[in-house]
């Protein structure tokens, strides 16, 4: 799996899970990007910090 910001690969505890609060589709994101809240689009539509 990728982050949803930067496309780097995840593994171990670099990353955080969470669900869409529109589909619930899964979003993955890096440690780094989250700190930055770098955006993402999940494929629903919605967008976040």
């Amino acid at each position: 799996m990728n982050c949803i910001s930067c496309n780097t690969v995840l593994f171990g505890d670099n990353y955080v899970k969470f669900p869409c609060p529109i589909c619930g589709e899964m979003i993955y994101r890096c440690k780094k990007c989250r700190k930055l809240a770098n955006p993402y689009e999940c494929k629903c539509g919605f967008v976040g910090p």
